[in-house]
């Protein structure tokens, strides 16, 4: 039969991912289940307000004429509009940028930028923790070198960056590649830091604001915003699937960079552009920030300050805080993070296990990501069980029932 061989291959790939617990499903959430691992922060996904919103601004666009569904092609070819462009300028507006270019995806930027912008014989020099979108991005690069540094260590960037300068002389191009909030740990970037350090190395810094974008900074602008080095680093990615709750990203940055990607970034190139109704909803998306962004993102502040407070009851050292709505409690071996995680679950509690080699082995962890639509009473309940369930006893009667705002 055609294709047995390969058939064969795939399942003898699959059977030891399987063997070594590590097999990876679709699953979909239990209903009812209170959400503690959506990147849903500010609610905006699930917001009636925020959809009819985006409903009404449909209608109106269809008042013009226009039908508003598939884009027809590429921004090359069929796919560009002036809706497309007006929205990109209020993009580039917004986050105090010179452009800004729209992609299907958060790993489409990646990929496009990382693959085309390093020179023949520059260097990127990447945190350690880095998305995979921008790791694949580096390996399909022109680059000289790709090195990584100690995540979020100053003092090791110092040591790449000053190692880079003594190598390849001044005529290199050196990228310091880092995300503004890291979804495995919550950690921050001490941006402004880097920053500094690539002043004094010529280096230009690029930030994945991933996940900062919402969250932080003067109307959910990103951590960039947030320390004022917005004009300090290269470019910025957002993306708007996240705390925005629509689809696709976008890369803000100088001029000449929305220029390049348009002609050397192949996912964009030869991608069918986003339609009409994701550009309507990622406007709205927008407009809705600017007038909700300051008082979600304060009881985010307040929800993040509780759960400070109660995981100091927890045992010493299973806690990674931050001051970012992803917060981890650590549960060393896969299978007894997948048991925990499954017991949270079982209660009525939406939280994931993130098992070893996502991140290091005796690191694996229950991420617990807090969201403007969590109420105390709901992280109260949820770390009432955690204690119970980190203690491996049974949970008290009736302590572990979730309540809505």
């Amino acid at each position: 039969r055609s294709g047995a061989g390969l058939e064969a291959s795939l399942e003898a790939v699959l059977e030891k991912r399987r063997s070594a617990g590590l097999l990876r499903g679709l699953s979909i959430r239990a209903a009812g289940q209170v959400d503690f691992c959506s990147n849903d922060y500010l609610g905006f996904a699930s917001d009636h307000q925020l959809a009819c919103e985006v409903d009404a601004a449909l209608v109106e666009f269809r008042r013009s004429g226009e039908c508003g569904l598939g884009s027809t092609g590429s921004r090359l070819l069929s796919g560009n509009s002036e809706y497309y462009e007006e929205t990109e300028r209020m993009l580039a507006d917004f986050h105090n940028a010179d452009s800004a270019l729209i992609f299907n995806s958060g790993f489409d930027v990646n990929l496009g930028l990382y693959a085309s912008v390093p020179q023949k014989g520059d260097i990127v020099i990447f945190d350690e923790l880095v998305h995979s979108s921008i790791h694949e991005g580096i390996k399909l690069s022109r680059a000289a070198r790709a090195v990584s540094f100690r995540h979020n260590d100053v003092n090791d960037l110092r040591r790449v960056l000053n190692e880079a300068a003594g190598q390849e002389g001044c005529r290199a191009n050196v990228i310091v590649a880092v995300e503004s909030i890291y979804s495995m740990d919550g950690h921050c970037a001490p941006l402004d830091e880097f920053c500094d350090l690539a002043d004094d190395f010529g280096a230009s810094v690029i930030v994945d604001e991933a996940h900062g974008t919402g969250i932080f900074g003067a109307a959910g602008a990103g951590w960039a915003a947030e320390l004022g080095v917005e004009r300090r680093v290269f470019c910025r990615v957002h993306t708007f699937g996240k705390a925005l709750g629509m689809h696709g990203a976008v890369v803000v940055g100088p001029r000449v960079l929305y220029e390049y990607l348009v002609n050397y970034a192949k996912p964009l190139v030869y991608s069918t552009s986003l339609p009409v109704h994701s550009l309507i909803s990622i406007r709205c998306a927008y407009m809705f920030l600017k007038r909700t962004a300051a008082e979600r993102q304060q009881h985010l502040q307040d929800l993040i300050a509780y759960f400070h407070e109660r995981i100091c009851k927890l045992p010493s050292g299973c806690a990674q805080e931050g001051p970012s709505p992803i917060q981890a409690i650590i549960v060393p071996g896969n299978e007894q993070c997948v048991a925990a995680a499954r017991e949270l679950q079982r209660h009525g509690f939406a939280v994931l296990p993130i098992r070893s080699p996502t991140v290091p082995k005796g690191t694996e962890r229950l991420r617990i990501i807090l969201h403007y639509h969590n109420t105390k009473a709901e992280v109260a309940a949820l770390m009432d069980l955690v204690e119970v369930v980190l203690c491996r006893a049974e949970p008290a009667s009736g302590s572990t029932s979730p309540t809505s705002r």
